[in-house]
């Protein structure tokens, strides 16, 4: 069991994250209190869905648009952060953001926590796809027909997101 009095040690910190230990426990945290934003933008009985490689899975991930909060300026909005990423990653704008509010989505190992957004009114002004480098492909996705997106998406070789379970449709 770790105690309150266990001392925290950071082994290594990299421009994004920290890696840890606390008694016994090893965990990673964001470097610089960043923080993230993931975004829940759905309308009309549709989602926006991101595809991506990501370096840490070795596949491109299927994900709401997220992105950090604070990366670039200390102290910025969450909701600032959130807009940009969404019309960044996807090319939609939303007229209306709401945080629903913060979650985590692996504790026993990652200690960062994200804000969840609500994108309504959404506009779309650009191709999307990310900033230099990033490579993001926007899926604009009838929730009826998520879980056959899903398995096909399974079948190319991409990987999941653990958050698009809070999709309707998505636990059979």
């Amino acid at each position: 069991m770790i105690e309150q009095d266990d001392v925290e040690t950071v082994m290594w910190q990299g421009r994004f994250i920290t890696a840890k230990t606390r008694g016994k426990w090893e965990y990673v945290s964001r470097a610089r209190g960043i923080k993230a934003a993931v975004i829940l933008a759905m309308e009309d009985d549709h989602v926006l869905l991101v595809e991506q490689y990501r370096v840490p899975l070795g596949a491109r991930c299927i994900e709401l648009p997220a992105g950090l909060i604070g990366d670039h300026e200390e102290g910025e909005d969450t909701l600032v952060s959130a807009a940009r990423e969404l019309e960044e990653e996807t090319g939609y704008r939303a007229d209306h953001l709401e945080i629903v509010g913060a979650f985590f989505s692996s504790p026993g190992m990652v200690s960062e926590s994200f804000s969840l957004v609500r994108a309504r009114g959404l506009t779309k002004v650009s191709e999307g796809g990310g900033v230099d480098g990033e490579n993001i492909i926007v899926h604009r996705v009838a929730l009826a027909d998520l879980p056959h997106f899903v398995q096909e998406k399974r079948a190319e070789g991409c990987v999941m997101d653990v958050k698009l379970l809070m999709l309707p449709g998505m636990i059979a």
